[in-house]
């Protein structure tokens, strides 16, 4: 099934720009032309990903993980960054383009005056090494085509020595080699730089081109090579829909939200269980500013709706392999519990910043690793806790050991939680009482006691009591604002913070309290363009989305969006919640992929892409918005 013709359910033109926005295929930001975020899609082999742009390139490549220095890097920089094309030699957009249906296989296609031609491209899930296929098929007439590899390894810093082989070329920069097989066809002269093939495929004909991963120190190609490409497709497609088949979801969204599912899974590192936040690092959230971040390690704020989602989808293997990466990370001392981690679950990310690569659209710095490791944030303690009560609640047992871990981390808690941290959205400058942070505190000492009474292990229960307590007297009291009627960012603040609206989802205060219903009404005026900043402008207009002091404005958060959504529909308001979520799934790419933000006045997609949190609360959502059966 080719999958052209299908549209995802529940959005009438995914990747159209919502009404009132305008849109371009091709931008020029600081006097740079970018490639669209919204125009790539992802394909993934469970261990590392690419990201495929509709004129047939693969900008984005790191190799042989997530967070390995990326090989092909001309999302962030230049086309001497690194790319691979494949696509008709004219250089002309592509006609269409879609997954096939329930798989993470694409298919792009170009139909012309000569001819038509379908490129279906697809990354094997891992055995060995890592593997990506490029299958090229005539449909009709005859079409001149051209593919073209330029590596660029460390970063797209260094070029490599390319030579030829049997079967093809294998080029290597000092530990990194990568072999590609083109199915006998002759590399154009000239080239010192890149492999270049120039052929013509005609109507009937198939052909593929393989492109493998080695350590440069093993000797000849590798085994991936020696798989035939239609052999290893059908592979591929059978292992998608039988993982999709799993799927609880039976809703009116069915589509998008196995689309969002299969993301989730695409973003999961499978020897470890962990999820990435993000398959790329460095998109802007502010184009041609600094607000730049690497978003593929794994983040504890993710990790209660990660579970959830999981398991109310039907994927409790995964679910328990994120808990099991989530139990192993975060063993050792409570005080360097840290806010991410990386998909082994290491805990030194070094930043650093790639000046060679001039940014997405002219947006710098690009940046390596992720500093924010090191930020006190309180809320992670309460991600963890409500993490593992959830678990213990879908009946995935806690080891012995595990609750140890528990005491060790309330103990820690018992003494700090009065201290300022750098919150949620991990703000820059000096530590505040964010209020998200404390309201997580609570949920800490509340999961435990939950656990605790589960587990008839009670010897510090009245204790964590007394916590609970006094946390709760003291958001409500500080970290409410009577003036404008809504809990705020932090003490003493007046400023509006999305993560309010999750104080009804986590039991803080049911949805039906006075102060809940005030503050989602307040939450109007972090509106922009029919979608939600994450924080922003408190009463008389105080304060502002630039917060952080990093400048410029960001775009609207898609999971905030999405958190609305499901608060409007617990306080009863349906019909709103509804026509919210569809504005969301309006704002999909063509292939149902979200990035971390929406610019509702560019009409484009705006950070890092796609984004686990934004697929994670869009499956939440869906849930929160269906009729149980």
């Amino acid at each position: 099934m080719s999958g052209f013709s299908a549209v995802l359910e529940g959005a009438a033109r995914p990747g159209a720009p919502y009404p009132g926005t305008t849109a371009k295929r091709t931008t020029a930001w600081s006097g740079i032309m970018s490639t669209p975020i919204e125009d790539y899609a992802l394909i993934s082999d469970l261990e590392t990903a690419a990201m495929v742009g509709r004129n047939g390139s693969i900008d984005w490549l790191c190799l042989p993980r997530f967070d390995s220095s990326a090989c092909l890097a001309a999302l962030l920089g230049t086309a001497d960054n690194g790319f691979w094309r494949v696509a008709p030699a004219a250089g002309r957009s592509a006609t269409r383009r879609a997954y096939r249906r329930d798989t993470l296989v694409l298919e792009t296609r170009w139909d012309g005056r000569d001819g038509a031609v379908r490129v279906t491209d697809f990354m094997p899930p891992r055995t060995e090494l890592p593997c990506l296929v490029r299958l090229i098929e005539g449909l009709a007439g005859s079409v001149d085509m051209r593919s073209e590899l330029r590596l660029r390894f460390h970063q797209g810093r260094v070029v490599p020595w390319i030579r030829a082989v049997e079967p093809g070329t294998v080029a290597v920069a000092g530990p990194d080699a990568v072999w590609l097989h083109a199915d006998g066809l002759v590399r154009a002269p000239g080239q010192q730089d890149s492999t270049v093939l120039d052929f013509t495929v005609h109507a009937g004909r198939r052909l593929a081109l393989t492109l493998v991963w080695s350590p440069s120190h093993l000797p000849g190609p590798p085994a991936p090579l020696a798989v035939p490409a239609d052999t290893a497709l059908k592979e591929t497609c059978d292992f998608w829909r039988c993982w999709a088949g799993r799927c609880r979801y039976r809703g009116p969204w069915r589509d998008a939200v196995l689309r969002s599912l299969i993301t989730l899974k695409a973003l999961t590192y499978t020897p470890t269980g962990g999820i990435v936040a993000a398959a790329t690092t460095s998109l802007p959230g502010c184009i041609g500013g600094e607000r730049n971040w690497d978003h593929r390690y794994c983040w504890l704020r993710d990790s209660t709706l990660a579970l959830s989602c999981l398991l109310r989808s039907g994927y409790r293997e995964e679910a328990t392999a994120w808990l099991d990466w989530l139990v192993r990370a975060v063993a050792g001392d409570p005080a360097d519990l840290q806010t991410v981690y990386g998909v082994g679950g290491q805990r030194l990310l070094p930043e650093t910043e790639a000046p060679w690569l001039s940014g997405y659209a002219g947006s710098r710095p690009v940046r390596f690793g992720n500093s924010t490791a090191s930020q006190f944030q309180l809320d992670v303690y309460g991600e963890v806790l409500d993490t593992l009560w959830l678990s213990l609640r879908a009946g995935i047992p806690i080891p012995p050991h595990v609750w140890n871990l528990v005491e060790a981390l309330m103990d820690h808690l018992h003494r700090h939680w009065r201290e300022p941290d750098h919150g949620l959205w991990q703000v820059p400058g000096p530590g505040r009482r964010f209020v998200h942070s404390k309201v997580m505190a609570w949920v800490a000492a509340d999961r435990a006691l939950r656990m605790a009474e589960m587990l008839g292990r009670r010897g510090a229960s009245g204790r964590w009591r007394a916590m609970r307590d006094e946390v709760h007297r003291e958001v409500c009291r500080q970290g409410w604002d009577p003036r404008q009627r809504s809990f705020v960012q932090s003490y003493g603040s007046s400023a509006l913070d999305a993560s309010a609206l999750l104080i009804p989802r986590l039991g803080f205060l049911p949805a039906t309290d006075g102060r809940v219903l005030d503050t989602v009404r307040a939450m109007r005026r972090l509106e922009h363009g029919g979608f939600l900043r994450r924080y922003g402008y408190g009463r008389a207009g105080e304060g502002g989305p630039d917060l952080d002091g990093l400048g410029g404005t960001e775009g609207t958060f898609v999971a905030c969006s999405l958190w609305y959504a499901d608060a409007l529909a617990a306080t009863g308001e349906p019909e709103r919640a509804r026509e919210l979520f569809e504005r969301v799934l309006a704002v999909r790419n063509d292939v149902g992929l979200l990035a971390e933000q929406w610019d509702p006045e560019a009409g484009r997609q705006l950070g890092n892409a796609p984004q686990a949190s934004s697929h994670i609360a869009l499956v939440e959502t869906a849930f929160a918005l269906t009729p149980a059966p």
